[in-house]
């Protein structure tokens, strides 16, 4: 999708993020650009409440960033809007193609009855011999380290592993860019860090694929390339998560000082 407002956009934001290699991000090198998205919803008596305001972000092409904020901040709306599921009000919105999104809760997505059923299921659209198909959900499932479970019923895995494999679903369709929606919500500790590698090591593996991942754990930043923190419906900061943290960090202190002040 790519929708264009009546206006023009203004000069580049962050052009020199470092890539993983150090080297400079040029300016046609972003797998994710947004510019002063804004997104209102309608009530039933006809208020317009806006969700998202001039909510601008750039992620560099084959890096895994993170998508953070208070809860109701709009990440979650900001992330549909990337993966084309709503519309904005107003902005401008690129997001390289194929892209995949992939959902909070791993039942709402992994429906087949085996494990290589429901990663080839999202090829039923490709032109592809058995033999292509096979290959694309081997390599789609040991990305995500799941292929010794090829012929596991879904049934029987855990939170984690259904994950990984709605993550296979979305690889086996060679998507250029993951949006995920805090997959690590539903999930316990082992299976929370299972996934969080399980994309990290897939990016590292596919060097043309890039991921924004919403979530609320600070904890997750230390996986993460870059991340964006959104307060309010708008995007407040976005850089190297070192300086995020900071930012978090110095806004909790000057909370905490004011409500015991």
């Amino acid at each position: 999708m790519s929708i264009r407002a009546p206006f023009c956009a203004s000069g580049p934001l962050h052009s020199n993020l470092p890539s993983r290699n150090n080297n400079v991000v040029g300016a046609d090198n972003f797998a994710i650009e947004s510019h002063k998205i804004c997104y209102s919803i309608n009530t039933e008596k006809g208020k317009l409440i806006p969700i998202l305001n001039d909510c601008s972000l750039k992620i560099p092409s084959g890096q895994f960033w993170m998508l953070l904020g208070p809860n109701g901040c709009g990440k979650s709306t900001l992330l549909k809007i990337l993966a084309g599921l709503l519309s904005p009000t107003d902005g401008f919105v690129h997001v390289r193609k194929p892209r995949s999104f992939v959902f909070q809760n791993p039942d709402h997505q992994v429906v087949m009855p085996t494990v290589e059923a429901d990663v080839a299921f999202g090829l039923g659209g490709f032109s592809l011999t058995n033999e292509e198909t096979k290959f694309r959900v081997a390599k789609a499932l040991t990305a995500v380290g799941m292929y010794d479970y090829l012929q596991r019923p879904v049934q029987t895995l855990s939170g984690g592993q259904k994950q990984r494999v709605a993550i296979a679903g979305a690889l086996v369709q060679q998507c250029k860019v993951l949006l995920l929606d805090e997959l690590t919500t539903f999930l316990d500790q082992t299976d929370q860090i299972g996934v969080i590698k399980a994309v990290k090591k897939t990016l590292s593996s596919c060097e043309d694929v890039s991921a924004l991942w919403v979530t609320h754990r600070l904890e997750e930043m230390e996986y993460a390339d870059g991340a964006v923190y959104m307060e309010d419906g708008r995007v407040v900061m976005h850089g190297k998560p070192s300086t995020i943290m900071d930012f978090i960090e110095a806004r909790k202190a000057s909370y905490t000082k004011t409500i015991n002040s």
